[in-house]
């Protein structure tokens, strides 16, 4: 399954990671992505966005679409329908954690919700983490020894899981939005998991010394 990358307007450190992340990817540019994408020497598919943030200028023989400044939904939201339009279902999002506003993390979280309850798979890269909603099934964590692990319901008020190969094993136990239980566990195994049984997850893996 080919993969697509969306590149959002925050700031990413790690060069090598996206690079190699967009290397025989579809790449989408959501509005100030574009000057994400240029500033590590990336020329991206497809370009998003109203373009009320971007700096530069689309490159020449680059698909664009542009949005409306008044709409109804973000440019994540439209890159992820769009590239789904086109048949893609496995996605990576970059520079859309942290910057100035968190509102706009929070929304990139509530897509990748939106990614899952269609039934496709989806990440949030950002420094040092990865962000994981998981609305059935399992998420497998390989080779992430020494990792933390935290997991919470999102957009619901329970989720019941079990865990694999994490410090504090859970055995389908439910966990509640108002306690942060499942904050701060780590994995312990090359190959560990963590099973969703009813509601929807939010995992962070986070690595050490960050």
């Amino acid at each position: 399954m080919k993969t697509c990358v969306i590149i959002g307007s925050v700031p990413v450190k790690n060069s090598n990671l996206l690079k190699e992340y967009c290397t025989e990817s579809f790449v989408v540019c959501a509005d100030g992505g574009l000057d994400v994408a240029q500033q590590h020497g990336i020329i991206p598919d497809l370009l998003v966005g109203d373009f009320d943030s971007a700096k530069s200028e689309p490159p020449a023989g680059v698909e664009v679409i542009r949005l409306p400044v008044h709409k109804d939904e973000s440019d994540t939201m439209f890159a992820v329908r769009e590239a789904m339009r086109r048949g893609y279902q496995e996605f990576i999002l970059m520079g859309v954690l942290g910057g100035e506003r968190f509102d706009h993390s929070y929304a990139a979280l509530c897509v990748l919700q939106f990614i899952a309850m269609q039934s496709g798979r989806g990440v949030a890269v950002g420094d040092g983490c990865q962000v994981f909603v998981l609305s059935s099934g399992r998420l497998r964590l390989r080779d992430m020894a020494g990792q933390g692990v935290s997991v919470f319901p999102f957009g619901v008020p329970s989720c019941m899981v079990t865990y694999q190969g994490l410090e504090y094993p859970l055995n389908r136990h439910t966990l509640y939005s108002q306690d942060p239980l499942g904050v701060s566990n780590q994995i312990l195994d090359s190959s560990a998991e963590i099973i969703l049984h009813s509601g929807i997850a939010l995992i962070i893996v986070q690595e050490p010394n960050f």
